[in-house]
């Protein structure tokens, strides 16, 4: 598969190995949430606990298994030194638990994370709820789905609605008070981890800022399939789309994702400069 472009029906087989990989994942993050569980701190004041590297452990053994070419990126593995990630072509790209701090305050607003990054661009997603058991899904050229309660529908984007249904990160709301007015009417819906993208690509929100660098790649990339899949978008402060593996820096700058492009987004957010 590496020399090659991947089919559909290679992206097809991918994305059900992903899925399946997500859910066995979320299996093993609920044998922790469901009863008590240490907290640790990482380098950089970030919360850690044993759900976390299950789920890395589980997934990076399956996906290397999936397809043994491709290399594995996660949030809980070493960066690796950027001239050897230049190389990559194709490499999976996962966070397997986004939201930790969900996590540990038992709100259930937590996921799992996979994307495949092809040339700097996220060509599969699959975004994993473990407390419902609901996924969301997307391939390159394949659309994008919603599993739930066993029901599998394709999603899509929605015209913006009146007031304008606005994103905002659960656990960094609190502290952003950017001034929206220029957007108009509008009401803001907090939502932990992923789930913004889940939301836009479904078409249950309109806009998801994110107006200062403080997202990783791992917590995007497998969202940012997802919504352009559905017919969004999630596009840096100049209206490009974002890429992955580009630099060192791991950081993702400045992004909006949306729905429909019906107004000039990045010229009516208030970006932090």
């Amino acid at each position: 598969m590496l020399e090659h472009k991947l089919s559909d029906a290679d992206l097809g087989a991918l994305l059900l190995g992903a899925r399946t990989l997500a859910e066995q994942a979320a299996h093993a993050i609920m044998a922790v949430y469901q009863r008590e569980f240490a907290v640790q701190e990482k380098a950089d004041a970030s919360p850690l606990t044993e759900a976390d590297l299950a789920a890395h452990h589980l997934l990076d053994r399956g996906l290397r298994a999936l397809e043994p070419r491709f290399p594995v990126l996660s949030e809980e593995s070493s960066a690796r030194i950027f001239a050897d990630r230049l190389r990559w072509r194709r490499y999976w790209l996962i966070d397997p638990l986004d939201g930790t701090k969900e996590f540990c305050a038992r709100n259930g607003e937590f996921t799992v994370n996979i994307a495949l990054i092809e040339n700097g661009e996220p060509i599969l997603g699959v975004i994993h709820l473990p407390v419902l058991e609901e996924s969301c899904f997307a391939g390159r050229g394949l659309g994008a789905w919603r599993s739930r309660h066993g029901q599998q529908s394709a999603i899509s984007v929605s015209a913006v609605a009146n007031p304008i249904r606005i994103g905002l990160s659960r656990s960094h709301s609190k502290g952003e008070k950017e001034d929206f007015s220029a957007l108009g009417p509008h009401v803001l819906i907090p939502l932990g981890s992923s789930l913004k993208f889940n939301a836009l690509a479904a078409g249950e929100i309109d806009l998801y800022p994110r107006l200062r660098p403080s997202s990783c790649e791992w917590d995007i990339a497998a969202g940012q399939c997802i919504v352009e899949q559905a017919g969004g978008a999630v596009v840096d402060r100049s209206g490009k789309p974002l890429r992955y593996n580009q630099s060192a820096e791991l950081l993702v700058p400045a992004f909006v994702a949306y729905g429909k492009a019906e107004r000039p987004w990045t010229e009516l957010l208030p970006w932090s400069d």
